[in-house]
C-alpha cells in the first residue's frame, strides 16, 4: 500500500472504457476511442474525463464525464461551460454526463442549464447520474470494474457480504487491485470503521491515501482560502472547513451529524478544524464525535 498508485477518475474509466460509455449513454452497439487530453486553453480546471466515441446511428462524438464527490449550485454552469469548451476544441457533438457520488439532500438535482439574459437564451442539457440510484448488479453483471470501488454507496451495496465480494473482485485482479482504498473510504459510510478495518485487513489510517479522503479535506482547504482571500483574514479559511464539516456530517450521518454543527461552528481553531474534519471519516457513530467535542 506504500507504492505510488493511479485512482484517479481517468484510471477508473479506462477499466472498461466500452463497457461504461454504454452504461451512460445507454447505446449499445457504441465503440470508445481513445481518451481526450482535457486541459483547455481558456480555463485552468480540467473536466474529468473525455472519450472519443462512435456509433452507426450518431457518427462520431465524444462523452464528457464529469465525476462529483457532491453536487453542488455550480454544476449546471460548469457544465455548460465544459460542454462548449470540448466541442469548440474537438469539432465534435458532446454527450456531458454528470455523476453525483454522494448524497446530502433529497433536493431534486438539475439536468440542465437555462439562463434568459437581455432576451439572449443559453440552454445545456445534460445525463445525471446519481451513484445512490445505480443497482449495485451493474458493477458485477455488466461488469463495470470501474464502480467497484463504489459498491457500498450504490444501491443495494450497503451490506458486508457485497462489499467483501466487490473487495475479492479488486484484490483478484492486478489493475484494479489498488483501488482498494477507494471500497474501503466509502465502506465506513455503511458499515462501522472497525468492521471495515477487519474486512480490509490493515489499518483505517491506510483511508488516507484514498483520492476521496483527500478530495475532502481540498475541498474545505480551497473554500476556506478563496473566502479567506475575499475577506482578507484568517476567519474565511475557517468558514470554508466548516462549510466542508457540515457537508460531510450530513453525507455520513444524515440529520442526525447535522446536531453537532451548533458547537462546531462556535470553534474558531483551524488544526482542530482539521481534526474533526478527519476523524469524521473513520467515526463510526456521532458519539464518537460528540466524544472529540
Amino acid at each position: 500500500m506504500n507504492k505510488a498508485v493511479d485512482i484517479s477518475t481517468k484510471k477508473l474509466i479506462s477499466l472498461a472504457p466500452n463497457n461504461w460509455a454504454k452504461w451512460v449513454t445507454g447505446i449499445p452497439d457504441i465503440v470508445t476511442g481513445e481518451i481526450l487530453n482535457t486541459e483547455f486553453q481558456w480555463i485552468s480546471r480540467q473536466s474529468d474525463v473525455v472519450i472519443q466515441a462512435e456509433s452507426p446511428q450518431y457518427g462520431k462524438f465524444i462523452i464528457l464525464n464529469e465525476l462529483q464527490l457532491r453536487h453542488t449550485s455550480e454544476m449546471p454552469r460548469r457544465m455548460r461551460a465544459y460542454a462548449a469548451l470540448a466541442e469548440e476544441k474537438y469539432k465534435l457533438q458532446t454527450y456531458p454526463v454528470l455523476i453525483n457520488i454522494l448524497k446530502i439532500s433529497n433536493s431534486e438535482i438539475p439536468t440542465s442549464f437555462a439562463s434568459n439574459f437581455i432576451g439572449l437564451r443559453a440552454i445545456q442539457d445534460y445525463r445525471v447520474i446519481n451513484l445512490w440510484e445505480v443497482d449495485v448488479n451493474i458493477a458485477f453483471e455488466t461488469p463495470l470494474p470501474s464502480l467497484l470501488p463504489f459498491v457500498p454507496i450504490l444501491k443495494g451495496g450497503e451490506n458486508e457480504s457485497t462489499i467483501r465480494e466487490a473487495l475479492r473482485m479488486l484484490r483478484a485482479d492486478e489493475q484494479l487491485n489498488q483501488l482498494e482504498t477507494v471500497l474501503a473510504f466509502f465502506a465506513t459510510f455503511v458499515l462501522e470503521s472497525t468492521l471495515v478495518q477487519e474486512i480490509m485487513r490493515w489499518d483505517m489510517t491506510v483511508l488516507r491515501e484514498s483520492p476521496w479522503y483527500q478530495e475532502i479535506l481540498r475541498e474545505g482547504q480551497a473554500r476556506g482560502q478563496a473566502e479567506g482571500e475575499a475577506r482578507g483574514e484568517v476567519r474565511g479559511e475557517v468558514r470554508g472547513i466548516i462549510s466542508s464539516i457540515e457537508t460531510s456530517l450530513e453525507a455520513k450521518f444524515s440529520s442526525d451529524g447535522l446536531e453537532l454543527m451548533s458547537k462546531i461552528s462556535q470553534i474558531s481553531d483551524l488544526d482542530q478544524l482539521k481534526e474533526i474534519l478527519r476523524r469524521i471519516v473513520v467515526a463510526n457513530t456521532i458519539q464518537e464525535l460528540r466524544d472529540l467535542l
